[in-house]
């Protein structure tokens, strides 16, 4: 008797207030043409979350599906006739339409609501529970909630069924589904969180936004609270922040309503979050019984037209990092579960990268699972979102701007606490009057801390809003042309026209390089012609990888120096590779997280934060030349920095400056120097020695 009193006491104290119940494992899985009823078998097993690709038995073809974009590009290269062309999503190229997720669960004692979040899942999910239809959304990258209390077993064993499209094809065409040119495999599944949410009450808290303000050392905490009770609820709102609260806010809920509640909690002295210090603070919401507990920072991120500079904590920042295009490592056949490797999540995101000093990626074209914003929140990035939209200029599909504002809406929600989220991003290399004059404008008053947007190729939005550039120099090649590195010795680095224009707003130069190598060292396939034209048809996998590490810490340092950008973020840190793809990452083991080494050696030089560029590329001096050497040095510290700079011929003449520069300063230095008299290779170093280390820029010349 006295284990069942302590069992019933211990599932009052549980079910008093919220409760969060995990469903991630293994689920069942079956798969159908129609979408009329779920099946009766279910022979396959799959990991939630995880992708369908990952089924036991294998699902064959399941990520076999030719995207609109796809097939545009195909008739654009010759490769498909104009016949060819589609309007809707793309043409699936496997015999099922449908995947069917099915796990049994035992459900809490009853309480008031029971619903099921699924924080994502692709393309479109429905949701049965014990046989009865609950619901379906369209939503492929934000959180789904479902009402099961009509039809849960309280305190017994529960059927649970979800349905999601096999391919895009199956939402409708006005529905985004992702677009990108680049990407051959669509794989569908539950890729993020399952859970239930037990709620004690009818009326509860369906959100918190708790949004700081620097300018008054306050946090604003609006809290979302809906009723799905028969009654009007009167619930009185709380927050606190350790020993300091708001004052409570009652507030009166109609049956079937939502409604928000605004209060402030000001913080004397609070501690500023930023990439060196990645303080985190959570707030305490209750109402009535239920309770929820929100992590944020204190932090304010912005752009600045008028100086086209970034500004962290009210002071300028210049952002450091990559890319990471998560949806085509889903592609690749060694993702696998990797992206649910907290552990491997980790190393990618926070460990490695630090050896870099990197502060900031971009999430490009589809989302993450929120646990990596977690991850980013406690690393200190910064952290560029993007939805998942790429069309370029010339076409844009028939979406529906009601669907675009109600699904960047919830896009948004699921992230505005992060401290990591620091840009909203619309669209990759997308030009959109509706993106751009209508849905953005809609939906960035949501956010309270009026985070800025980019979008693509359009020229911005907000009067502060930046814009991206992809400078790809050395795409000249493949279209026909010619680019050499000597040319940069007479440019600027100044934004190009490969991004939102005409626009005069800060710029973020987030894609550069074409340069991409699989990682066999053979080339992607834009980059064929240009391995060929820079060393040749015979060229080895090794000469390919110093090639590329070397002219891409060149084009890092390059548009680093000449401050015409508030970031820099190369592309890519990871994506797929396999015989046939576009672009490429640098892993030579990416289960294991090995960098190919010629990357790790030259490109960590190239973003430390005391930054140098030698302007000079020729590739061959006379011997015993003497030349005029312009070393360009910043500092991206917001201290001063001190120390001697060297320029050195590797066994040959050197000379060397004592240095000082100012913090968040550029400066540039000339040198005088005889090449080495003997024949030869012989690299060229400049070195800035610091009391905290040093930073290098080399070049490679043949001396004759």
């Amino acid at each position: 008797m006295r284990v069942i009193c302590l069992f019933f006491a211990s599932a009052l104290a549980v079910f008093a207030s919220r409760a969060v119940i995990s469903l991630n494992g293994t689920w069942q899985l079956a798969e159908s043409l129609d979408s009329a009823q779920p099946p009766q078998d279910y022979p396959h097993r799959v990991p939630v979350p995880g992708l369908a690709h990952s089924a036991t038995p294998p699902l064959a073809a399941i990520d076999a599906f030719d995207s609109r974009e796809f097939i545009q590009v195909s008739i654009r290269e010759k490769r498909l006739p104009e016949s060819a062309r589609v309007e809707h999503a793309g043409i699936p190229r496997q015999q099922r339409n449908y995947l069917w997720y099915k796990r049994r669960f035992t459900a809490p004692p009853r309480t008031a609501r029971l619903l099921l979040r699924i924080r994502k899942a692709q393309f479109g999910h429905a949701v049965y529970l014990n046989g009865a239809y609950i619901g379906e959304a369209r939503a492929c990258w934000s959180a789904t909630f479902f009402d099961l209390s009509g039809s849960v077993h309280w305190g017994g064993t529960n059927d649970l069924v979800v349905r999601v499209g096999a391919h895009p094809a199956v939402l409708p065409v006005w529905a985004p589904a992702g677009t990108d040119f680049e990407k051959y495999k669509w794989t569908p599944g539950i890729y993020d969180d399952v859970d239930l949410i037990a709620l004690p009450s009818a009326a509860y808290i369906e959100h918190v936004q708790a949004a700081p303000r620097l300018g008054d050392s306050a946090v604003l905490i609006e809290t979302t609270l809906r009723n799905r009770g028969s009654e009007p609820a009167r619930l009185e709102v709380r927050n606190s922040i350790g020993d300091l609260a708001s004052t409570p806010r009652a507030i009166t809920i109609p049956p079937g309503e939502t409604a928000a509640v605004q209060s402030t909690i000001r913080l004397p002295q609070p501690h500023l979050w930023s990439p060196s210090d990645p303080y985190l603070y959570t707030v305490r919401t209750t109402a009535g019984k239920d309770s929820i507990d929100t992590r944020f920072g204190f932090r304010e991120f912005r752009f600045d037209t008028a100086t086209k500079r970034a500004y962290l904590n009210g002071k300028p920042f210049f952002l450091r990092g990559s890319n990471i295009t998560l949806h085509r490592f889903f592609e690749d056949p060694l993702s696998k579960q990797h992206p649910w490797d907290r552990a491997w999540v980790k190393r990618l995101l926070s460990e490695l990268p630090k050896k870099f000093h990197w502060n900031a990626f971009r999430f490009c074209i589809g989302p993450v699972p929120d646990f990596w914003f977690d991850i980013a929140d406690e690393a200190g990035l910064l952290i560029q979102n993007e939805f998942f939209i790429w069309n370029g200029r010339a076409y844009f599909p028939p979406y529906r701007e009601e669907e675009l504002i109600a699904q960047y809406s919830d896009w948004m929600r699921d992230h505005w606490n992060h401290p990591s989220l620091a840009i909203w991003d619309a669209s990759n290399e997308t030009s959109s009057d509706m993106l751009r004059e209508r849905v953005i404008p809609a939906v960035r008053k949501l956010d309270l801390s009026g985070r800025p947007w980019d979008n693509g190729y359009s020229i911005p939005s907000g009067p502060d809003d930046p814009v991206e550039d992809h400078p790809y120099l050395f795409s000249r090649i493949r279209a026909g042309g010619n680019f050499q590195m000597t040319e940069l010795t007479r440019m600027t680095g100044s934004k190009t026209t490969n991004a939102g224009h005409p626009s005069a707003h800060a710029a973020i130069v987030n894609e550069y390089g074409w340069l991409w190598l699989n990682r066999d060292g053979t080339p992607a396939l834009l980059t064929e012609a240009v391995y060929e034209k820079l060393l040749g048809r015979d060229a080895t996998p090794k000469q390919r990888f110093e090639t590329y590490a070397y002219y891409l810490a060149g084009l890092t340092e390059f548009w680093r120096a000449h401050r015409n950008f508030a970031g820099v973020l190369h592309f890519t840190w990871l994506t797929c590779s396999y015989p046939g793809v576009k672009t490429g990452d640098h892993w030579r083991d990416v289960g294991k997280l090995e960098l190919e080494p010629n990357f790790e050696e030259w490109v960590g030089e190239a973003f430390k934060p005391l930054g140098l560029y030698i302007n000079f590329w020729d590739p061959r001096l006379r011997r015993g030349e003497q030349r005029v050497y312009s070393v360009m040095m910043v500092n991206d510290d917001p201290v001063p920095r001190e120390g001697k700079l060297t320029l050195a011929f590797a066994g040959g003449e050197s000379q060397s400056v004592t240095f000082q520069i100012p913090a968040l300063g550029a400066h540039t230095w000339n040198f005088s120097l005889a090449a080495p008299a003997a024949a030869g290779g012989v690299e060229l170093a400049a070195t800035a020695q610091t009391g905290g280390g040093f930073t290098r820029s080399r070049r490679k010349i043949l001396i004759e």
